[in-house]
């Protein structure tokens, strides 16, 4: 109507001349009726327009959601800092634990790639496809990645309108290959190409992550580290002076400054590789326990315990310091004292340097004023690892030299000290052992060692009871229905044409918030390891020994007291639920253990 008007204006000349002429005409009705009609409707228009302009100046409501950051160590032990009991500088981390909630009973599953697939997919890891680690079985458990019917916490907060990042390690999807550490050699220094470290689909990129930089794989050279990509476009050669953990860290800052003038809330998922073997730290960070660990494993693991009793994490009346593994050894004879005191002393070393780079994300939230409304999560994705990677040699995603052709150590006798870039070496199962205090055994067993976490949560704008903690029990895969809530998002039936299964996990708001959870049962299973928790009771086994042993975890949170042959009726009844639990949610099809 508007645009009538103006063209009737324009033949007219002058507007007044065009009203007089309709209004005259009296034995026009047509004429006089579109007259009226279009000065109401310009009327109306002009109202209209003017109330828009009013409304689009009103601020639009803001998003009160709060932004999530979720920090996942590596081969960390229960006590390994400080807010734990761990005499390891950790400043940072021991802020957010005097700020926030400490869990004394959350639990991952017992290793690092399939804690992760737990963790990201709200799932039990063989629902998620990684029963076992990267290696494709062809069984629906075992596919060695984390499957397309299920969906990442990227990939449903993305769609609820955060924000989302990833730095750091990966390792859920399928490794296309084992190269050689001459391959790698010449694949860094330009002189070959080099496929991709998995599938494409498979990338983070690809499974919600807006942006990412990390290491596709497990294993890495700290210094230089192997499979890292930025995205999807490999990273062949690094600057002077680089350390990977620092870089994880650094990135993650990078992501929370470029987010920090939006008004949307963003999920950061901060995977680090730290303190995972090789033994390899800066020098001035070695420098600070150089002495710290001199005295041997059982004085350090006795202050540890100590402390856990003061505070308040361990009751001594419920869970006694488990007796030491191996202890045939006494330190006072250990030909090797030197080399475990070091070696030792830059796994705190690895730790201190991830603290470090911590305290600058929590920085950056500050600076950006989007700390009070962060929701930060720390925990470990197993318990400290046993293992003797110096036994394992060159190969697969261990090199052989580094990039100026400088050889690689595995030192097996140890006579080369960890901690520079020339040597692969792991702190073994007696200091393991330390770094899980008060449990028995470590990573990829079911006992408490291999599963129990430390669990961390900061939330000022959403935590009343700073510093306390809660013994609520707790699981990786709790996080997807934990932050489907703090999001309002929703969880799929399907997503892009495959059916998803519905999250195992529980939300951790009501532990958060101080209220008691429902009870729930427990389940594991990894390389034969296995376990079942209900109520009071843990049914567990060694990837060893099929046997099963059972321990009363109100009266006994150690495992020290095998009640197996005194409650047959708890036995039988506990393994018939974890075999039903197991055939339900992929364990098998594999050869089952009786």
């Amino acid at each position: 109507m508007l645009w009538v008007w103006i063209r009737n204006k324009d033949q007219a000349g002058k507007t007044g001349s065009i009203q007089r002429s309709w209004i005259d005409q009296k034995e026009n009705t047509m004429n006089r009726k579109f007259y009226y009609c279009t000065v109401f409707l310009l009327l109306t228009y002009t109202l209209l327009a003017y109330r828009d302009s009013r409304v689009t100046k009103q601020p639009v409501a803001k998003d009160e959601r709060p932004n999530i950051v979720l920090i996942l160590a590596d081969d960390l032990g229960f006590s390994d800092i400080g807010s734990y009991g761990g005499e390891i500088n950790t400043p940072n981390l021991d802020y957010l634990a005097a700020n926030g909630i400490r869990f004394s009973n959350f639990y991952n599953t017992s290793r690092c790639c399939p804690s992760r697939a737990s963790l990201l997919t709200g799932l039990y890891n063989q629902q998620a496809g990684i029963g076992e680690m990267t290696t494709d079985r062809n069984l629906p458990g075992y596919r060695g990645h984390i499957t397309e019917n299920t969906v990442t916490l990227a990939e449903v907060l993305k769609e609820a309108g955060y924000h989302t990042g990833m730095s750091g390690k990966w390792h859920v999807s399928n490794t296309l290959e084992q190269p050689t550490p001459a391959a790698q050699l010449r694949w860094l220094n330009h002189q070959e190409d080099h496929p991709l470290f998995s599938p494409l689909e498979q990338y983070p990129v690809n499974r919600g992550f807006e942006k990412y930089f990390g290491n596709i794989w497990g294993v890495v050279d700290y210094f230089d580290p192997f499979s890292l990509v930025s995205g999807t476009t490999p990273i062949r050669q690094v600057p002077a002076g680089y350390y990977h953990t620092d870089a994880i860290n650094d990135t993650a800052v990078s992501y929370i400054n470029a987010w920090s003038g939006e008004d949307k809330p963003f999920f950061l998922y901060v995977a680090e590789t730290a303190p995972h073997w090789p033994l390899q730290a800066l020098p001035e960070d070695i420098k600070k326990y150089e002495n710290t660990y001199k005295a041997g494993w059982q004085p350090v693991r006795e202050a540890r315990y100590k402390r856990l009793v003061e505070k308040g994490l361990i009751d001594p009346a419920r869970a006694a310091l488990s007796p030491r593994i191996d202890s045939g050894l006494t330190w006072q004879n250990n030909p090797d004292a030197a080399w475990d005191a070091r070696a030792m002393a830059v796994h705190a070393a690895m730790v201190d340097r991830m603290d470090q780079g911590i305290g600058r994300i929590v920085n950056a939230l500050k600076q950006s004023g989007r700390l009070d409304n962060t929701i930060i999560i720390f925990l470990s994705d197993n318990g400290a690892s046993p293992e003797n990677c110096m036994r394992f040699g060159p190969g697969f995603d261990r090199p052989g030299q580094t990039r100026k052709g400088d050889t690689i150590h595995y030192p097996v006798n140890k006579k080369i000290l960890p901690g520079p870039q020339t040597t692969f070496a792991s702190i073994g199962e007696r200091w393991a052992n330390v770094a899980n205090t008060p449990y028995r055994y470590a990573k990829a067993q079911s006992y408490e060692g291999g599963i129990h976490t430390p669990m961390i949560a900061f939330w000022p704008k959403g935590i009343s009871a700073k510093g306390s903690i809660t013994r609520q029990p707790g699981h990786v895969m709790d996080f997807m229905p934990t932050f489907i809530e703090l999001a309002h998002a929703t969880y799929p039936r399907a997503y892009k044409g495959h059916p998803i299964p519905a999250p195992t996990g529980i939300s951790l708001l009501p532990s958060l918030k101080g209220k008691a959870a429902n009870k729930r049962t427990l389940y594991n299973e990894h390389f034969g390891a296995r376990y079942i928790r209900e109520d009071n009771w843990k049914l567990v086994s060694l990837s060893s020994d099929s046997t099963w042993h059972l321990y009363d975890l109100e009266k006994d949170q150690t495992e020290i007291h095998d009640l197996a042959s005194q409650h047959r009726d708890v036995v039988e009844r506990l393994s018939a639920r974890w075999f039903q639990w197991a055939y339900a949610k992929g364990v098998y099809p594999k050869q089952p253990q009786k």
